[in-house]
């Protein structure tokens, strides 16, 4: 399985952006993918996932603010995250779950200006 992230980039605070992540290859059987974020210095944190029946889990931290969706296909998601915040700034990693294996892809940085 790859995966390929794509649509970081630089916004104010209050603004909103979008990243999706492509998966391609073997995708056949994915349970599960989502996206984690790590800021230097501090461990890879778990951010929301959606599994193949569309079932959604969102940490703390990003309730009411995130959206995570992936097309028809299942193929890809996307991550709409609106309201940031600075602390959202961290580099954003996609992750596919398929038969108890784990796939990242690279990250996209997101950087947030206050």
């Amino acid at each position: 399985v790859q995966l390929q992230a794509s649509g970081g980039g630089l916004v104010q605070a209050g603004g909103s952006l979008s990243i999706s992540c492509a998966a391609s290859g073997s995708i056949f059987n994915i349970n599960l993918m989502g996206w984690y974020r790590q800021t230097p210095g501090k461990q890879r944190e778990l951010v929301a996932t959606i599994s193949s029946g569309g079932s959604t889990y969102y940490a703390d931290f990003v309730k009411g603010r995130f959206t995570i969706s992936s097309n028809n296909g299942k193929n890809t998601v996307y991550l709409q995250m609106n309201s940031l915040k600075s602390e959202d700034t961290a580099v954003y990693y996609c992750a596919a779950r398929r038969q108890n294996m784990a796939y990242w892809g690279q990250g996209t940085e997101v950087t947030v200006s206050s």
